[in-house]
């Protein structure tokens, strides 16, 4: 419960967490179903209240680690949600993250706070609890618009790929068709990749050199 101090409200603070990964050729976000009131089964982002010496960092760690089951994956601190109606149950802030996991990372999360979870498209979310909607409307555009300038895909990639793989993952980010000459050219130039010296043999498709992405830290470009 909140309380005052000197005349001023002490809010909760919680971290909410906007996961994306892409399977399917769909951006895809993991939603979970609340298994505790308010809006018990209701579907939410994954997220939880900030404990006592915990930094906000660490607390989207906790619930990454908690709700999701991975660790060592790309996330930062989106933005600040603080509307004072938007938790029935009292004054909450919510600090929001986004995380980018690879599909092939994931493992099977378990949580007793989460009564079910699931991926869903971007396009096509449910209602959400408290204002999870507005939130995940704003982790997808600003994930669509530090694409364009930035590496920041690297953390939906595979460790090794095709380019041609690379432009598919930005085209469904982007939610829109590139030129494969044009995205080719303007990723080899701006020396964000390395050639692996290994070719991909799998497949009907002609063998073709693997790249990576040589730093894991968000590098913006020109």
């Amino acid at each position: 419960m909140n309380t005052k101090y000197g005349g001023y409200e002490n809010p909760g603070v919680t971290v909410d967490l906007a996961i994306f990964t892409v399977n399917e050729h769909k951006l895809k976000a993991m939603l979970v179903k609340r298994a505790e009131e308010p809006f018990l089964g209701a579907w939410s982002l994954p997220g939880g209240f900030l404990k006592a010496g915990e930094s906000l960092d660490e607390a989207a760690q906790r619930v990454l680690i908690e709700k999701v089951g991975v660790d060592h994956v790309y996330m930062e601190q989106l933005y600040t949600f603080g509307d004072p109606q938007r938790d029935p149950r009292s004054r909450v802030i919510t600090v929001a993250y986004i995380a980018l996991i690879p599909w092939q990372s994931l493992p099977q999360p378990e949580s007793k706070k989460v009564a079910e979870l699931n991926w869903m498209p971007v396009n096509q979310l449910p209602s959400l609890a408290f204002d999870h909607k507005a939130i995940m409307n704003y982790a997808v555009k600003r994930l669509r618009a530090k694409v364009s300038y930035s590496n920041i895909v690297h953390g939906l990639m595979a460790k090794q790929f095709r380019l041609s793989e690379l432009q598919t993952m930005y085209e469904i980010i982007l939610n829109d068709k590139l030129d494969k000459r044009n995205f080719r050219k303007r990723m080899l130039s701006t020396g964000l990749l390395d050639e692996t010296g290994k070719k991909d043999l799998t497949g009907a498709h002609r063998p073709a050199m693997l790249y990576r992405f040589k730093t894991k830290e968000i590098i913006f470009l020109n």
